[in-house]
């Protein structure tokens, strides 16, 4: 078996997006990734889609990485994976994890360097849009982490969009904008597009509409560094449609919803990250 720089353990659409663009831009060659997954399907389809090498083997994955451990599992298996890391942890035994990456939703810090002990450790809020390379993450770094160590981190994750630091004790939050926004997002423009077909659209055109709108908007938004209330005020002509259209979602409550919809999100976040 070839070097392995980066151990993946969890093979799934968020792990398999990690490795796609890392091996597109050339961080990682395919020889030097190691992915475990107990999914026959899923090996396969990585094995001919990327070429990177796979096994069923967790603690194969954990004693031959030498640059980054990422961990893409659903936070619920956790205890699970680690029990079959075999007997590296055992009273202060470890293995050379030069940094240890992880996606898992609502795992502390605390608790992966409790399990890592002395490794440095980043953890890491990711949201589905990466899986096209325009993601956004948000990391929080733990107490071994060393600049060297954040560098490689930021690397990584940049493969799959932008990146920003934070302090753990605002992950739910990341949680409930980034992390759930897309379903917020996706919701808007079903309804948008609803509306279209109501007032006498077909659909197809109405999602075509709905669909680039909200994307030219994101970029112009992005690319020009405007405030969001500085474009709706350039497109609210005084008595136009827009304005009336405006009124209606704010007699609606459209604002209020949406901030309660993240402060739900957080709270949820919150629940599952203590159970």
């Amino acid at each position: 078996m070839a070097i392995t720089k980066l151990g993946l353990i969890g093979g799934g659409v968020m792990g398999e997006a990690l490795l796609s663009r890392l091996i597109k831009q050339n961080v990682y060659l395919p020889s030097e990734i190691l992915v475990s997954d107990p999914q026959q399907q899923r090996r396969n389809l990585l094995t001919q889609e990327y070429g990177v090498q796979v096994t069923t083997d967790n603690s194969l994955v954990v004693t031959s990485t030498t640059e980054v451990l990422l961990l893409a599992v659903k936070p619920q298996i956790f205890d699970s994976v680690v029990s079959q890391l075999g007997d590296w942890q055992v009273a202060g035994k470890t293995t050379t994890l030069p940094l240890l990456i992880s996606i898992m939703a609502g795992v502390p810090l605390q608790k992966l360097e409790a399990f890592f002990c002395g490794q440095p450790v980043v953890r890491v809020m990711p949201n589905t849009p990466a899986t096209v390379g325009v993601g956004m993450s948000a990391i929080a770094l733990g107490k071994n982490v060393q600049p060297s160590h954040r560098e490689l981190a930021t690397c990584i994750l940049a493969s799959i969009g932008q990146v920003v630091e934070v302090s753990e004790s605002l992950m739910d939050a990341v949680t409930a904008v980034s992390g759930s926004g897309p379903g917020y997002v996706t919701i808007f423009i079903e309804s948008l597009t609803d509306g279209g077909v109501r007032a006498g659209l077909p659909r197809a055109i109405a999602y075509q509409l709905a669909l680039q709108t909200v994307l030219g908007t994101a970029v112009l938004l992005q690319e020009s560094g405007m405030h969001p209330a500085q474009l709706k005020d350039r497109v609210t002509s005084p008595g136009g449609t827009t304005i009336a259209g405006i009124a209606e979602l704010e007699s609606a409550g459209f604002r209020s919803a949406i901030i309660e919809a993240v402060l739900a999100a957080k709270e949820k976040a919150e629940e599952l990250g203590n159970s």
